[in-house]
């Protein structure tokens, strides 16, 4: 009944609950609860453009880190500052 995901075993929990609360009252009613937390992409041609755009970003990141800390340092250095 539950998933192996905690966020799902939750809305399971109240389902089953809330359910036997309204057998207990004799009521032929029936809640239904459903989880999708995060957005699934079942095209495998969207996900794997998501991922090379992910990338991409993160590598033009990592390429102006160095700079920024090479800057720092010359600063300090002109400044004359010690740590």
């Amino acid at each position: 009944m539950c998933g192996a995901e905690p966020i799902n075993c939750f809305p399971m929990l109240v389902n089953i609950l809330s359910n036997t609360f309204l057998r207990l009252f004799n009521s032929t009613a029936r809640i239904r609860v459903w989880s999708e937390p995060f957005y699934s992409i079942q095209s495998p041609e969207v996900r794997s453009d998501i991922f090379f755009i992910c990338l991409s970003y993160m590598l033009i990141l990592a390429a102006g880190l160095p700079p920024h800390f090479a800057v720092s340092s010359m600063e300090d250095y002109k400044v004359k500052s010690m740590h």
